[in-house]
């Protein structure tokens, strides 16, 4: 989990204030939406769950954390701590949840924070001209997961569509085409 970390808070770091409202792989939002919504589910909601607490009302869904100074480093702090609790072979055991309507494996959840940091870093990064750093050992652990996840997280509004990913593709592209992403995608396009 460090290292999934680590490639969304290199992302973020480099997003700058002009970079804000730029459009993303994500219909209908801008950088500055996915920035808080990736904040909001890894650095907070990802950090309870990893505890198995309850969500925390510190921040509501919706906060504007672009808006605070130094909103890139409190990320990586935050973020950084979310991805210690994950390293914890106990965050892994028993149910927790992001939200407070109700629980799941803890396996699962600890999978929702992985596609996140992967697949909204690699969002962020495209949407502002820039590719993230995932090796191949990360994006094995993201295509497993995807692989496994996939038709649920499109019946859920969760994942796109499937998008055709050629089999002699980078494992990365293969893991963004079952999340519904073109590995093509560009702002403008």
């Amino acid at each position: 989990m460090p290292q999934a970390s680590a490639a969304a808070v290199d992302v973020v770091r480099g997003i700058g204030p002009d970079d804000l409202e730029r459009p993303t792989p994500c219909a209908e939002w801008t950088v500055r939406t996915l920035v808080n919504h990736l904040i909001f589910w890894t650095a907070v909601r990802g950090h309870t769950a990893g505890l198995k607490q309850p969500p925390s009302d510190e921040v509501a869904e919706g906060h504007d954390f672009t808006a605070e100074p130094d909103w890139a480093e409190a990320y990586a702090v935050r973020s950084a701590r979310t991805a210690a609790v994950w390293s914890d072979p106990r965050a892994w055991d028993g149910e927790t949840g992001l939200t407070g309507g109700g629980r799941m494996p803890a396996p699962f959840v600890g999978g929702i924070l992985l596609c996140d940091w992967l697949l909204h870093g690699w969002d962020l990064a495209v949407a502002t001209g820039r590719k993230p750093g995932v090796d191949d050992e990360l994006a094995a652990a993201l295509y497993e997961d995807v692989s496994g996840r996939a038709e649920m997280a499109r019946r859920y509004g969760a994942f796109g569509p499937e998008v055709p990913v050629p089999a002699t593709a980078p494992l990365f592209d293969r893991a963004l085409g079952l999340a519904g992403r073109d590995p093509g995608w560009q702002p403008g396009a």
